[in-house]
């Protein structure tokens, strides 16, 4: 049995924005044509792929397990494709956790990676979807449970963080701080906290009950919202510089300090040669810089990782 490509990838995109619509504007074909390729899909398999009805698509038990398989024919043919007639268009890198300023990492490595075009993803879902479509090559940001399949991630750096809070706060002239002793303060989060894994496995961790979302509206505002009240506070990286907020004071935490995780994502079997040298980029860094540096004893991680993932 041989299969169609434009089928196997129609039914692939249809798969993951279940929307004929959607999945037919993000291909460029007329929603008729996308009908028809996976319709001769389902013909040739001699099974359906979809359900489609009043509530909408629903993969089938076979569509379900044909996704995976699906997935991985469409990056070999890309593989293949790129093999022979070569890539030389710049790698599509885009990054997420902007609150956490992942640019700073890709700019550290971006000199010794070769071209790369930078995008502006929103979070975790957003990307992950864009790398599954094949509309960007590779991304940087914390990786987190569970990842969609299909997709190859690989630990570049573990950034200590501050907390940062008011200058009125009580606990504001600690020359640092247990995150424990956070307890009885109110996590100020830019968004809804289902959405910020970090913040929220944080707050579980440290016995932080008192939690509440802001809109996020960039960096000085949400930093000046954390200033305005004695009892909030956020975490931040270490080193990330700070706006000119009045009244704000970033202080060191310890016993453990939590390290936030920045991994290098791409889609399994990318053929871009240029994911290569990226890779190669982080890893000489990470030696230089002590990126990967991590003591159980002394740090805390949502997922500590493996001795291989601290390789670099």
């Amino acid at each position: 049995m041989d299969l169609d490509m434009a089928q196997v990838r129609a039914f692939v995109r249809t798969a993951e924005e279940l929307h004929f619509g959607r999945a037919a504007g993000t291909l460029d074909v007329s929603q008729q044509a996308l009908s028809k390729r996976i319709a001769r899909l389902e013909s040739l398999l001699g099974t359906r792929l979809f359900e489609r009805g009043g509530n909408g698509v629903r993969l089938t038990a076979a569509g379900r397990r044909f996704l995976a398989p699906a997935r991985q024919a469409l990056a070999a043919a890309d593989t293949a494709v790129a093999a022979a007639v070569g890539n030389d268009r710049p790698l599509r890198v885009d990054v997420w956790g902007h609150l956490y300023a992942p640019m700073r990492t890709l700019a550290q490595v971006a000199g010794e990676a070769g071209e790369l075009v930078s995008g502006h993803g929103r979070d975790l879902p957003s990307v992950t979807e864009g790398l599954l479509r094949g509309d960007i090559d590779a991304a940087i940001g914390r990786v987190h449970p569970p990842l969609r399949a299909g997709l190859t991630h690989r630990l570049v750096r573990l950034e200590p963080v501050d907390a940062v809070l008011s200058t009125d706060h009580p606990l504001a002239a600690e020359p640092s701080l247990r995150p424990d002793r956070l307890r009885d303060s109110v996590l100020w989060a830019p968004g809804p906290l289902d959405r910020l894994d970090f913040l929220h496995r944080f707050a579980d961790r440290f016995g932080i009950h008192d939690r509440a979302a802001s809109v996020n509206l960039g960096l000085a505002h949400f930093l000046g919202e954390v200033a305005a009240d004695p009892r909030r506070f956020s975490l931040l990286p270490a080193d990330v510089p700070l706006p000119e907020v009045p009244g704000l004071r970033s202080v060191p935490l310890v016993d453990p300090t939590p390290l936030y995780a920045w991994s290098l994502l791409w889609r399994t079997g990318s053929g871009h040669p240029g994911l290569q040298g990226l890779t190669a980029a982080c890893a000489a860094e990470a030696r230089r810089s002590r990126w990967l540096e991590y003591d159980p004893a002394r740090d805390w991680l949502p997922e500590p990782p493996g001795p291989a993932s601290l390789t670099a």
